[in-house]
């Protein structure tokens, strides 16, 4: 259990530090579709962060997605 939180601290913190550069993130939909976003981090949020893409639309996204690997950071 405390491993976990210490894997989502370390999230949080990456995430904090890429906010505001322009990224890309891999997001698994599941029944094997993967979308490609290009855009930035603009807000995080003790449980989730807001990433805006490139194309204006805004998508949210929860620490744990990204350390069950449904959201991956590129």
């Amino acid at each position: 259990m405390r491993a976990n939180v210490n894997a989502l601290n370390e999230i949080k913190e990456r995430i904090a530090n890429l906010k505001g550069n322009s990224i890309n993130l891999s997001v698994n939909r599941g029944r094997k579709k993967i979308d490609k976003l290009q855009g930035f981090i603009e807000n995080i949020y003790p449980s989730v962060f807001t990433f805006m893409t490139d194309s204006k639309a805004r998508e949210t996204f929860s620490y744990f997605d990204v350390l069950c690997g449904l959201v991956v950071l590129e």
